[in-house]
């Protein structure tokens, strides 16, 4: 045999000479090595590595996997890296669209050639003594996308399947002493074909490389398999020991929980397989609420009776199926709360480590996520080890994704027959080979509930064969595969209904005709950026219709890359920032995490809507509904607090009994307050001990209610010095006792608000109707949609009302206010107008009513709002509303009321790509001040307002790609809203902000507010 670059245009030729797939547990040569986990089996070759880069096969260096020729001169490179990161290429982000098109014509199947990277690795090593005369092979964890392998110039093999790690013997090929191993990695191949997810593409040996020794009674592969009796109660576990050759001798097997053990079985070894059963009494089950996990040893002695081998590998003990049409978890109906996941992190792209994974987990964890789809291939094996300790379910996916080449059909119209695999059984033995070996390696994980065969990659046969395969190799588990809702020839290729993107009033109609399988979203509210609104409606109808059993949030962690900017500054990067051409430019930041791993402002929501735990709370009692699936509510602390306008009056710890799927309502904890104000009853579950993911005291769910005790007698007036009006030819002043006010006739507004001798305002302050696009309205058009309202931000202006100009008079009232009003005319078509009306009181404070009248013809406006625009040092923001996090009308559920400090830097959520953000709902009143605590307190009206404190404009924003491309910071802008419309999120191409929150422009639209001068902030 001998490779040729030929055969990477064969879609039957995948692997050559590797070992069958085998499961990934651990294995050591003692006991004691056992229990400190560090194998003297295991030879890691990860470190650095001689290394060519060349642009297609004939620029590779002829002959240099021989044993002759040095690379010793080579440059050095780190394995495991991606070369593009490591300087030889560079990145490139597509979705959709195959990463050569437009670049090279290659036919369906084909690698490309002109372009097709080429990454040539040596590394030179000596075998551990403890190796000898044993049988030596090399583990590949991850080779993007193919690799040809050679030991000492022989030719060892060929692998595809980017995802999952592929082992080779070694043994034939080794030498005493310097031992050279060579290796050609390509970018592309005809499995690249099956590999278009939509993620950043790279190459290069990105996961662990090692070398193995095998022991002379070497485990090959562990099967575990646990079995429940009807009443959950008992179990049976299931176990195959296959040897890597026929063996001799003697195996223990011990399970232990803790500390105690379970069961011990001694067996005689005389075959190359043993089979061994336990029976587990009072069975501890495994689930994501409650994870508990055995551990299964087994040590190997041979007939000396030396141990020559030691495995300890965590069993969970779990039942997963459909019972009458529900999904169960050990018989209870699950809801996956779930997240889609990439390998990734903005400094080593899919190159992770067991830190960088743990934390990504303990972030889903704190914030009430439940479950992983590894999107869309294979994750590294260490995730699922984390997912069985720290309980997350998950949907294992097999590496397929075709879809530049489903979408062909939808944009050329290509016949059925045209989709990939489809029917075409050229495919099939690659694709099976895919399936073994994602079962085969992760099969033992309590954690994996379903396998999937893959993503977006329409039907046919082939898809369908996939999940038999799966089905055949695993009874136990069930098999999703969306694309059925596009092809339906093969409706059994998956064992529910899975959807992307369907709104959540669409599920419903749809369960209503078809309620033959249970539902998922295997993706839904897609969090591109600011994102992530009405997803509370998903949450309501996941317990209000049995068949929907929730879904996998697109997705986890933004695939941006920290790069160092223009000024020398760390910036995130994105499609086409790196040269790459085709991209797919921003698309690639919509995680519900930075690419950092720094949470975004969404998880606040994400949060909420995943608790189990959800509660109502009013003047009298609070009603707690306990979703979970197997604990009490009593597992927890409960804090009840009473805030009165946001000040703490009272902290109550109450015991709660409310179990699993259950409700109860208990009285409020204290007498019912008799002093006048708005009240906030909000109630806490808190973690009672340190678990592996939180500390004690962490919040799992929180509810609230909020009250009124009105005002009794009325309140004592303070008497102030009488106003004094200035006439003026273009400017009316009005003076008061400590502050003065100055309004331009010529200008059309308020021009000068001046507290003690500190002037105040920057610049005029202006009705606004603009926010900077979020990504989810350029995907729908919004942006050329409402663009007249855009204009009418830019260019409002009193010289062009058409309305009488007497409005703008001064009036002076019987309870010494002045007020006076400015009509601005609107650059729109239809014309349109807004009034913006001020009252001066003796006090210092100010009334702002800004009011617009209905213009028929005319499109929704994204906001009602009036900017001001402010010195730079005014950044200090206190607000009683909702928070802590950026808020709005169609994603608030996750805030709470209380008082808040931020500042208009904080604000700025460091979205790869300049959008509108930073809004607060629910505003009752805000200061803007100095480090002095000098400046403006707003003060609600009638309703609460909408808050924005950024330090620039929407115009700003919206002008730049990059957060390091926003001009230096010279000002506060402030932005008070009756509303902004919702951020939206079913999806990020097309999909609109939903009617129940956008603004009705058929109806009057009025803000209402008073700001005053203050010379030192409210205290918390």
């Amino acid at each position: 045999m001998a490779f040729s670059f030929e055969k990477l245009s064969n879609p039957l030729y995948f692997q050559e000479n590797v070992l069958p797939p085998h499961s990934d547990h651990a294995f050591y040569a003692s006991k004691e090595e056992m229990r400190s986990g560090k194998s003297s089996l295991i030879h890691s070759l990860n470190g650095v590595w001689r290394f060519a880069y060349a642009t297609n096969e004939e620029q590779v260096i002829a002959g240099f996997e021989s044993k002759e020729y040095s690379c010793k001169n080579w440059s050095k490179i780190v394995v495991p890296a991606h070369i593009q990161l490591e300087g030889y290429g560079h990145p490139q982000y597509t979705n959709v669209q195959y990463p050569w098109d437009g670049c090279e014509e290659v036919d369906l199947g084909n690698a490309p050639v002109d372009f097709n990277p080429v990454a040539c690795y040596a590394k030179y090593f000596y075998l551990p003594s403890n190796f000898n005369k044993k049988r030596v092979f090399l583990s590949l964890q991850g080779a993007e996308s193919c690799v040809a392998v050679w030991l000492n110039g022989h030719y060892v093999g060929f692998t595809g399947d980017s995802f999952t790690g592929h082992d080779f013997e070694l043994t034939p090929y080794l030498i005493k002493g310097e031992n050279k191993l060579a290796m050609r990695v390509y970018k592309w191949w005809s499995g690249s074909w099956m590999e278009d997810q939509d993620f950043m593409r790279f190459s290069g040996l990105f996961r662990d490389v090692y070398l193995y020794a095998a022991s002379e009674m070497h485990v090959y592969d562990l099967k575990i398999n646990t079995v429940l009796d009807e009443n959950y109660q008992n179990a049976k576990i299931d176990g195959q020991i296959t040897f890597l050759e026929e063996s001799k001798g003697t195996v223990d097997i011990a399970l232990r929980y803790g500390q105690e053990t379970i069961h011990f079985i001694e067996m005689a070894v005389d075959d190359k397989d043993i089979s061994f059963q336990i029976d587990v009494a009072n069975a501890h089950l495994w689930s994501a609420e409650t994870p508990h996990l055995y551990t299964l040893e087994v040590i190997l002695k041979n007939q000396d009776g030396n141990i020559v081998e030691a495995i300890k590998n965590p069993v969970g003990i779990r039942e997963f199926k459909i019972i009458d049409k529900i999904m169960c978890i050990n018989g209870k109906r699950i809801i996956f709360k779930g997240v889609n996941r990439h390998d990734y992190s903005a400094a080593n792209g899919r190159v992770v480590t067991e830190e960088d994974i743990r934390r990504d987990l303990i972030i889903m964890k704190r914030n009430n996520i439940n479950a992983v789809r590894t999107s869309h291939y294979p994750n590294n094996s260490v995730l699922y080890y984390l997912c069985d300790e720290l309980g997350l379910y998950v949907i294992d996916e097999a590496n397929l994704e075709t879809h530049g080449v489903w979408e062909q059909m939808n944009i050329q119209g290509k016949d059925i027959n045209f989709a990939i695999p489809g029917n075409h059984m050229e495919w099939w033995p690659m694709l099976k080979s895919r399936v073994d070996s994602v079962y085969q390696r992760d099969k033992n994980h309590p954690s994996i509930l379903i396998w999937s065969c893959g993503n977006e990659a329409f039907g046919g046969e082939v898809i369908y064969k996939m999940s038999e395969r799966f089905r055949e190799l695993d009874p136990s588990r069930l098999v999703h595969y969306e694309g059925i809702r596009q092809d339906m020839r093969y409706p059994d290729s998956s064992d529910m209904m899975s959807h992307m993107y369907t709104p959540a009033l669409e599920v419903e109609q749809y369960l209503k005709e078809n309620r033959d399988k249970p539902f998922i979203l295997c993706e839904y509210t897609h969090s591109m950026s600011n994102s992530n609104g009405a997803m509370h409606w998903y949450t309501k109808l996941a317990y209000r219709e049995p068949l929907y059993q929730g879904g996998f949030i697109w997705d986890f962690i933004d695939q941006s890359l920290i790069m160092k900017g223009f000024d020398g500054k760390d910036v995130m990067l994105y499609g086409g920032d790196h040269g790459d051409r085709p991209n797919d430019d921003v698309f690639c930041g919509n995680g519900i995490v930075f690419g950092d791993g720094k949470p975004t402002p969404k998880l606040q929501e994400v949060k909420y809507n995943y608790q189990d735990i959800f509660i109502k709370a009013n003047k009298k009692k609070i009603k707690i509904t306990n979703h979970s699936l197997f604990l009490n509510t009593s597992v927890y602390t409960c804090v009840v607090s009473l805030l009165r306008d946001g000040h703490l009056v009272k902290t109550v710890v109450l015991n709660t009994d409310v179990a699993a799927g259950e409700k109860k309502s208990y009285p409020l904890p204290f007498a019912l307050p008799t002093l006048p104000g708005e009240y906030c009853v909000q109630v806490s579950f808190t973690l009672r001990n340190n678990t592996c993911w939180a500390q004690l005291g962490h919040e799992v769910a929180f509810g609230q209610g909020i009250f009124k005790v009105e005002q009794g007698n009325k309140l004592a007036t303070i008497v102030h010095a009488p106003l004094r009006i200035v006439h003026g030819v273009f400017n009316t002043g009005i003076i008061g006792d400590h502050f003065s006010v100055l309004f331009s006739h010529a200008q059309g507004g308020l021009t000068s608000y001046r507290f003690g001798d500190r002037e105040l305002l920057k610049s005029m302050p202006r009705p606004t109707f603009w926010r900077a696009p979020i990504d989810n309205d350029t995907g729908n058009g919004m942006p050329a949609r409402y663009s007249q309202w855009k204009l009418a931000s830019l260019y409002i202006s009193n010289k062009l009302a058409k309305t009488n100009p007497s409005r703008s008079e001064i009036k002076q009232l019987q309870d010494g206010s002045v007020e006076i009003s400015f009509v601005y005319g609107l650059p729109m078509e239809p014309f349109a107008e807004c009034i913006v009306t001020y009252r001066v009181y003796p006090s210092g404070e100010v009334n702002v009513v800004q009011n617009y009248s209905p213009v028929e013809g005319l499109i929704e406006m994204p906001l009602f709002g009036y900017q001001m625009t402010l010195d730079s040092d005014f950044k200090y923001v206190r607000y009683y509303g909702m928070g802590p996090e950026e808020n709005y009308v169609d994603r608030k559920e996750g805030a709470r009321l209380g008082i808040f400090d931020t500042t208009p830097h904080e604000n700025l959520t460091p979205y790869i790509r300049p959008q509108e953000c930073g809004n607060r709902t629910g505003i009752r009143w805000a200061e803007l001040t100095d480090k002095k605590g000098r400046g403006f307190r707003f003060t609600a009206n009638e309703a609460p307002f909408e808050l924005g404190v950024l330090p620039y404009t929407a115009h700003e924003m919206e002008n730049a790609r990059h957060p390091n491309e926003l001009p230096p910071v010279y000002q506060t802008v402030l932005r008070i809203a009756s509303q902004q419309m919702g951020v939206g999120g079913d999806n990020s191409w097309g999909a609109r902000t939903h009617d129940d929150y956008l603004l009705d422009v058929s109806q009057p639209l009025q803000l209402s507010f008073t700001f005053c001068g203050i010379t030192q902030r409210t205290k918390k």
